[in-house]
């Protein structure tokens, strides 16, 4: 595949970070959206030693203007934008009457807004040439909410509806514009340690805990093939959702029991505990927190379910091939 130009939000960290260093290792242009400056410095550095070509720019997506600036600027310097993959949010951990309006209108901003105001100024230059991906990068928290994550599963439900939406006018005008959404698992990121959180120990993810080089690879396999509509990663992911199709009062009960105690570790959180709500804390004067949390030791790098959702034909073919094989047993034992 030919070097192409890749943006990346919420580039700094986290799964956005695994996001680049993939990209880049095959060689693309890799445009790095955050707002912390080493973040987006250490970002740039795994850009270039894997191969590719970066460009860091610091940048709220809550900020319309300065995201539609920041799309100009990369086509300005790397050329036209093929994907952009939006993945930049925030949240706070906390049960709903403990987050401030202000605290969850701000989370909305950059969780949703920050979504919609990417895909808007790719699409104001996509369109025209009619050629383009924008993946979502969402969550099995797009189609179920859990407590202690108010703000942030609206926001993505907010982007599951909005990317529907987008998605069927897209096929009626019929452009060759794609978009495509990524649900993940939890997954290893250092959002646990910056979070803004009111727990009374430290914040973890529910395990099952993946790598973020695995929702890396379902990314960019998405953006490879996005004529899907939407990529599941992870067991727990295509488990949640399945469950929550089939028995949501149920499900509601289980996470009422379990959801408290299952996204909290043993350690306590501290009083003073960075928190990246207003403000970036992986700035100038912070740490470069890279792609990986504080659990390695209980994360896995692989995902048969992600390879099952990439090989829907195959698995398929598989399937009808076992119920021929079946068939032709069963009327074989008749015959005798």
């Amino acid at each position: 595949m030919s070097q192409r130009v890749i943006v990346v939000t919420g580039a700094s960290g986290g799964v956005g970070r695994a996001v680049a260093r993939l990209f880049a290792g095959r060689g693309d242009k890799v445009a790095l959206l955050a707002r912390g400056a080493d973040g987006l410095d250490g970002a740039a550095e795994d850009v270039m030693e894997a191969g590719g070509t970066p460009l860091a720019i610091e940048v709220d997506v809550a900020d319309y203007d300065a995201v539609d600036g920041a799309a100009s600027m990369i086509e300005e310097k790397l050329g036209p934008i093929d994907v952009w993959i939006n993945d930049a949010f925030s949240s706070v951990f906390a049960p709903f009457t403990q987050i401030t309006p202000a605290e969850f209108r701000r989370i909305t901003e950059v969780t949703y807004l920050g979504y919609v105001y990417g895909t808007r100024a790719a699409l104001d230059r996509m369109l025209p040439r009619d050629h383009g991906t924008i993946v979502q990068v969402g969550s099995a928290l797009a189609y179920r909410g859990i407590p202690l994550q108010s703000a942030y599963c609206g926001a993505k439900h907010a982007i599951q509806g909005f990317n529907e939406s987008l998605r069927c006018e897209l096929l009626h005008d019929k452009s060759a514009v794609r978009v495509t959404m990524v649900q993940l698992p939890a997954v290893n990121t250092p959002q646990f340690d910056w979070v803004k959180s009111r727990l009374t120990n430290k914040a973890q993810p529910v395990p099952p805990i993946y790598q973020p080089e695995v929702a890396a690879r379902g990314i960019a396999y998405a953006a490879d093939h996005p004529r899907r509509r939407e990529y599941w990663i992870g067991g727990s992911t295509a488990g949640t959702l399945l469950a929550n199709a089939v028995a949501p009062g149920i499900l509601d009960r289980y996470l009422a029991r379990t959801g408290y105690s299952s996204q909290q570790d043993k350690p306590r959180r501290e009083d003073d505990q960075p928190a990246n709500l207003w403000h970036p804390v992986d700035d100038e004067n912070g740490p470069d927190y890279g792609a990986h949390g504080r659990f390695d030791d209980r994360s896995t790098s692989r995902s048969v379910q992600l390879w099952a959702s990439q090989h829907h034909g195959l698995i398929a073919a598989g399937v009808a091939g076992l119920a021929a094989a079946a068939t032709a047993a069963a009327a074989g034992l008749k015959r005798r």
